[in-house]
């Protein structure tokens, strides 16, 4: 008894500890008095002055833009890199398995410096390169979420097409593909998360004139951070909560049944 009260317990404070700032956030974003501990009334006037906010929105904007191209980017040259590291033998499989968890593992700082490094020789500081650096940290994930797919995935069926006169690229999307689309969405889905959530390599390679939420948001600390942003942070709370209940949503029903005793 007293063990499962314990446990609950034990939970009911990882909740707290994981939301309580959540709902702190959306409490204040709600708050008329710009001040953080003193309740001015209900008020909505620091949603309608996210969106006109001009500086808000061309944040908004940039962020998810990149989230998006360097997704879509990420996401195709990690099937094929996925594709290739499979293709190769067992040595070289986990050399360059290895390879590819390393910008993993690696400290943001040492990647964003090193792109920084690499960008000032090449291109001029600006969405580009912030969407190549973004694209280069998200490479990996994809690889690492495309390659459990190929491992699990029947390759007779491929095999098989090819034999019955398919070519290369029509058996791959018609036989190979579906297999291992939940696997490429994830990976593309991560790189969305990522990129949106990056601040350190975005900081390093963004230039003058582009700004992220991240980026946008550190450079008013110094200033004070204005309500503004707790309402832009709850929308956004808000339309990943509504997101991750319309994905679930028909899985709801689809609980594996467990036969009860025979009689």
């Amino acid at each position: 008894m007293i063990r499962k009260i314990l446990s609950k317990l034990y939970i009911a404070l990882i909740l707290i500890f994981l939301y309580a700032p959540i709902i702190v956030l959306v409490v204040l974003s709600f708050n008329a008095s710009r001040s953080r501990v003193v309740w001015g009334g209900f008020t909505l006037e620091w949603y309608s002055k996210v969106f006109k906010s001009s500086a808000i929105m061309g944040a908004l904007g940039t962020t998810f833009g990149l989230a998006f191209f360097s997704a879509v980017i990420a996401s195709v040259l990690g099937l094929l890199g996925a594709v290739g590291i499979y293709s190769m033998r067992k040595r070289n499989f986990r050399i360059m398995l290895f390879m590819t968890n390393i910008p993993m593992i690696n400290a943001d700082i040492v990647t964003g410096i090193a792109l920084l490094l690499w960008f000032v020789h090449l291109l001029p500081l600006g969405f580009g390169s912030v969407l190549l650096a973004h694209v280069t940290f998200n490479v990996p994930y994809v690889i690492l979420c495309v390659l459990p797919k190929l491992e699990n995935m029947d390759i007779y069926q491929y095999e098989a097409a090819l034999d019955l006169g398919a070519g290369g690229f029509y058996a791959f999307m018609r036989i190979l593909m579906p297999q291992i689309l939940p696997g490429v969405l994830s990976g593309f889905l991560m790189s969305v998360t990522l990129s949106m959530d990056d601040f350190v390599i975005t900081y390093f390679t963004k230039g003058a004139g582009v700004n992220t939420l991240s980026t946008l948001i550190y450079g008013e600390i110094r200033k004070g951070i204005k309500p503004e942003m707790y309402a832009l942070s709850t929308l956004l709370f808000a339309i990943v909560l509504l997101l991750l209940i319309l994905v679930n949503l028909p899985y709801g029903n689809m609980r594996p049944h467990r036969p009860g005793p025979e009689k």
